[in-house]
């Protein structure tokens, strides 16, 4: 239940969780999050002979891995994560022949390692996107509405008219960039908004069912410096659901 006081800002679209870093996802009905973020989210990672966690991208932390984002992972009801492969193959990421598999389609020899001294986390633990922002990017790059490839946990739909003011971003394209700075429960969990997500080449790959598309990232550079949804920090932990209440409490 919300929080006396608290403005409607919008409720829970969809849910997604990463069980490998850079590895696609699976929508879910539920999350339980922590002060970490998402439980079993980023769980795993891709390591390659340098040490390095694979994405597609280059930083100090990470090195890109063309092909990463042809595999898709899912979690199991015993908490097992899963790889499913472009051939439809399915493996357990702790079979013995996964990294062999994964390193087959990046070229080169991979471990899949669970979270030490390196963070799996691009940034905050909590990635927020409403469906507002991606009908305002497909106004601009026609046929560009995939979720998939901003990789939030939680999609928002956000309350339009009476219920949610101008200031709670209700009659904004981009209604999330409002909540920056601010506090919002959703479900049991109390977020704190920090700052937009930068985004990078990531959103222009190819992924199963979603062609290369570079103008995705050109229109988002030109129209607002390159962000599109925004990051939060885990204040209290618990759980969301789909349908939640999204509120806004300071």
């Amino acid at each position: 239940m919300a929080e006396e006081g608290g403005v409607p800002a919008g409720r829970v679209a969809e849910l997604w969780r990463y069980p490998v870093k850079s590895i696609g996802g699976e929508r879910v009905s539920a999350l339980a999050c922590g002060r970490h973020g998402v439980v079993g989210d980023r769980l795993l990672a891709v390591r390659g002979r340098d040490g390095k966690i694979g994405s597609g991208k280059t930083t100090q932390r990470f090195r890109r891995m063309p092909g990463l984002f042809s595999i898709t992972a899912s979690t199991d009801g015993d908490g097992a994560v899963w790889l499913r492969f472009p051939s439809g193959e399915r493996l357990r990421a702790e079979d013995p022949e996964t990294p062999a598999r994964v390193g087959a389609i990046v070229g080169e020899s991979v471990t899949l390692a669970l979270e030490d001294g390196v963070s799996h986390l691009d940034d905050s633990p909590l990635h927020l996107l409403t469906r507002a922002s991606l009908r305002w990017l497909a106004g601009r790059v026609p046929d560009q509405l995939e979720v998939r490839r901003f990789r939030p946990n939680v999609v928002v739909e956000t309350f339009e008219g009476p219920r949610a003011s101008s200031s709670e971003g209700g009659s904004l394209s981009r209604p999330e960039d409002a909540w920056v700075g601010h506090a919002l429960q959703i479900g049991s969990v109390v977020v704190r908004v920090a700052k937009p997500t930068e985004r990078c080449v990531m959103v222009t790959l190819p992924q199963p069912g979603i062609h290369f598309a570079p103008q995705v990232l050109r229109e988002l550079e030109t129209a607002v410096e390159g962000r599109l949804g925004v990051y939060a920090d885990v204040i209290t932990e618990g759980d969301i659901g789909v349908g939640d209440e999204v509120v806004r409490v300071d």
